[in-house]
């Protein structure tokens, strides 16, 4: 039996005391550390790290209120900038809703031009806007420039996938979930006339006619007779919760998370269907046995939920601190706090290894100027793949909305549990 998705964390949410994560560096069996990186900076529910690459070596973190900071990338930094805070047009009152996306445009040096992805109400919806940095400040953006370049309306609260980024073809890619409540019931994972439960690819550089953006020619829907969008780049996807690209190979990978049995990774090839809610990962789902899979790309890697619950994408590690982890996809689940390094070779066979089974709620991953790896901790922190420049003894985090739940049974037992609910409910 599938329970309503929102049921459990809803349960959980209702329940409530703080979880503070340790702030101890891990130091796994291989030998491998994660450390925090920036000991002296602590964040409201981050959930993204940017860094842009215009040679300033400064990193953006996202919040889910509706606020970007701004700060050198140095591990004795004191304290970070607020780069932009748009918390009166975000709606974050929903587990899964808030400041989801940031992408600097690749002539940012340049233009100053920045987007971001975050939900709205009134109607419920996402909404793609670019904004442009101060002429006088580089460390402040415009908060009267935000242009809305895209909407699209959510019937649901969860689901909203999130994820934007400029690719190796200089065009925004976009990540819709399937629209949310539990299951796709309106069937928008395998319905190519509507956004959701896709991936997109715009122009953001052109215009067409009624729009405020353009459509790339390569796209795979261009100029078809059936109503497809010709946004789509690809399509069957549930949650797809943060791709990147392999800075080296290109190669576009992403994490979908499942619905309550099944986790996936998928590389993301145009046109392709996923298979959401045809399939959960590798199995069934709608029907739950005997599926038609003909023309569905499968998923390159998957796991039960024995050893997590909600998968969070990560990055092809090309940083130098790690030889051995080079070329490997890195990536973690926000339910377990575990950590992985996926060895994937279609033409041979594909190794996944556990690198870290840590206490963080693991919201985002992301990466430096460098290609160093940092992964974003829900209750405050940021921490580094390495021993960032030998700081080992972070501060303590201060408590955040977390929530632990106490739950008296009968007979007088106490069942404990711990989750972070809010974003729980986001990424469910």
């Amino acid at each position: 039996m599938r329970l309503p998705k929102l049921f459990i964390p809803l349960f959980l949410f209702l329940s409530g005391i703080i979880i503070i994560s340790t702030a101890n560096p891990i130091i796994a069996q291989n030998g491998m550390q994660l450390n925090n990186a920036f000991p002296n900076l602590s964040f409201t529910q981050p959930l993204g790290l940017v860094s842009p690459d215009d040679g300033t070596n400064r990193i953006f973190v996202v919040t889910k209120p509706g606020e970007i900071y701004v700060f050198d990338n140095d591990p004795n930094i004191q304290s970070a900038t607020l780069f932009l805070d748009i918390k009166g047009k975000v709606n974050d009152v929903g587990g899964e809703e808030g400041l989801l996306g940031l992408a600097f445009h690749p002539n940012f040096s340049e233009n100053g031009y920045f987007f971001v992805d975050y939900t709205a109400d009134s109607p419920r919806r996402t909404v793609i806007e670019r904004y442009t940095v101060s002429e006088d400040d580089s460390n402040q953006a415009d908060a009267t420039s935000g242009y809305v370049i895209l909407e699209v309306d959510q019937p649901y609260a969860n689901h909203n996938g999130g994820q934007i980024g400029f690719g190796p073809d200089g065009y925004l890619y976009i990540a819709l979930g399937d629209g949310g409540s539990g299951g796709d019931p309106e069937g928008h994972g395998q319905d190519r006339t509507t956004l959701l439960g896709a991936i997109l690819r715009i122009d953001i550089d052109n215009t067409d006619a009624g729009l405020e953006y353009g459509i790339p020619d390569t796209n795979p829907f261009v100029d078809n007779t059936e109503g497809y969008r010709e946004e789509i780049y690809a399509y069957g996807l549930r949650n797809p919760w943060r791709f990147s690209w392999d800075s080296e190979t290109d190669a576009m990978w992403a994490a979908d998370v499942g619905q309550g049995e099944v986790e996936e990774i998928d590389i993301i090839e145009s046109g392709n269907n996923y298979g959401w809610n045809i399939m959960e990962g590798d199995q069934c789902y709608e029907p739950d046995t005997g599926c038609d899979t003909t023309g569905l790309s499968m998923p390159i890697w998957t796991y039960n939920h024995d050893v997590g619950s909600s998968i969070t994408g990560g990055y092809v590690y090309r940083g130098s601190t790690y030889d051995n982890l080079v070329g490997k996809y890195i990536y973690g689940d926000f339910g377990s706090g575990k950590i992985w390094a996926l060895d994937y070779d279609e033409s041979s066979e594909t190794n996944n290894e556990e690198l870290f089974d840590t206490t963080y709620q693991i919201s985002s991953f992301g990466v430096d100027s460098t290609n160093e790896l940092y992964v974003v901790d829900f209750s405050g922190e940021i921490y580094i793949l390495g021993d960032s420049n030998g700081v080992t003894t972070p501060t303590t985090p201060e408590p955040t909305d977390m929530m632990l739940g106490i739950l008296l049974l009968g007979g007088g037992g106490i069942l404990i549990f711990a989750v972070g609910a809010a974003f729980y409910m986001k990424k469910r």
